[in-house]
């Protein structure tokens, strides 16, 4: 039997993508995950990640990515339809690396509260059947999504580490990082258009806009 796991990271950001992660295993290989190592990616370092990711996609039959942009986002967001809004956005992003990946049972980490509606989703648009086990905290109970974590903030990471390259240092882009928000409160003293790279959707945004 193969199995999938599917996680995300960067969800609550306010500068960068959304990045959803899926990597596909045979059964008796995900025994072998919590041997090396394999956890919920906010456990671990940055340095221990990067070093479980390259492990972790040697041991995988396959793995996608998908990145949802800050504009993508702001779409759903600003259009504000319900039950069409973000989680359904990345819900449909994971059912697409759902169906690339074609597994036999998928453990995925639910975007939405209601975990039921997630898999209804899910399953309304694939080709094929499959059991989903969508459970909160799936990351630390269930360890292909806890790899597949670690392969999204991994790869969130590296887009985070360029937009610094270019954009300044904004540190983590979390609305909560104090770095984060100096930088979007001086961006917007001086600016009035909100660039590509952040979610304009995002109160902490608005609020900058609307005073600058």
């Amino acid at each position: 039997m193969t199995i999938a796991g599917v996680d995300e990271a960067g969800r609550g950001c306010v500068i960068g993508p959304l990045v959803i992660a899926g990597v596909l295993f045979d059964d008796d290989v995900v025994g072998s995950l919590r041997e090396i190592g394999v956890k919920d990616s906010k456990k671990l370092s940055a340095k221990k990640r990067v070093g479980l990711s390259v492990e972790i996609k040697e041991l995988a039959l396959g793995y996608r990515f998908f990145e949802l942009s800050p504009r993508t986002i702001d779409k759903v967001v600003f259009r504000n339809v319900p039950l069409r809004r973000l989680n359904y956005l990345e819900t449909m992003a994971m059912a697409s690396i759902i169906r690339e990946l074609e597994p036999e049972e998928a453990h995925i980490d639910p975007c939405d509260v209601v975990s039921e509606r997630v898999i209804s989703q899910i399953k309304g648009v694939l080709p094929f059947d499959l059991v989903i086990r969508c459970e909160p905290r799936a990351d630390a109970k269930y360890p292909a999504t806890g790899a597949a974590s670690i392969l999204a903030k991994v790869q969130r990471d590296s887009r985070i580490a360029a937009l610094r390259e270019l954009h300044g240092d904004f540190n983590s882009g979390y609305p909560s990082d104090w770095k984060t928000q100096k930088f979007i409160r001086d961006y917007f003293s001086e600016n009035s258009e909100c660039p590509n790279f952040i979610r304009e959707s995002w109160s902490t945004v608005q609020r900058h806009m609307r005073s600058g």
